[in-house]
């Protein structure tokens, strides 16, 4: 199933985005699903790297030594 989503965006924006759809050979419509993912993906990377680096201080994990150490 599809969901189409319409986008408002500055005109140097959108300029860019032609661009570059022209330049790749792709459709527009690629290019903002793909860096909707990527976002996305990074946006949930944020999220589980702050628990786990609380959850790391709390376990006494406070350098990258003392994680080694851990996993080693």
């Amino acid at each position: 199933m599809r969901t189409v989503l319409s986008v408002s965006l500055p005109e140097p924006l959108a300029a860019e985005l032609s661009r570059l759809a022209r330049e790749t050979g792709r459709s527009k419509s690629d290019l903002v699903k793909e860096s909707v993912s990527q976002y996305l993906w990074e946006a949930r990377f944020r999220t589980v790297r702050r628990q786990l680096i609380r959850r790391a201080k709390r376990a006494g994990m406070v350098t990258e030594d003392d994680v080694f150490r851990a996993v080693s």
